[in-house]
């Protein structure tokens, strides 16, 4: 079995002499959504196949975190999330983030006790 990293697949082909090869990913991820993978194998004689394809979907199986934090209208962290009566204020979710390998596309605020 061959091991190599996404890196090395993405810049050159890799040539083995046996059949597995392991991709890891220890720096670069492959993203989520579609990659195709190609294969053509070498006889003893010298003929290469047509080449075979295989699509593998990437995933993203992980809930994404929301993160609240609230400053005031300046946007400066507030001590204890206390404001003044009749202050505005700024709800930020910045550091909400999705580990999964998505993308954050909306935001739904909403008041639950108040």
């Amino acid at each position: 079995m061959t091991t190599k990293t996404l890196e090395d697949i993405r810049a050159n082909d890799i040539e083995t002499t046996d059949a597995t090869l392991t991709i890891t990913m220890p720096n670069e991820k492959l993203k989520v959504g579609q990659h195709t993978f190609q294969l053509e194998v070498k006889d003893d004689s010298g003929n290469v196949s047509a080449p075979a394809k295989v699509m593998l979907i990437v995933l993203d199986t992980q809930a994404p975190t929301a993160v609240i934090t609230v400053n005031d209208e300046e946007g400066r962290p507030l001590d204890n999330n206390s404001i003044g009566f009749g202050r505005n204020f700024i709800l930020n979710g910045k550091k909400s983030v999705d580990v999964g390998g998505g993308n954050i596309v909306s935001y739904n605020w909403s008041l639950v006790d108040g």
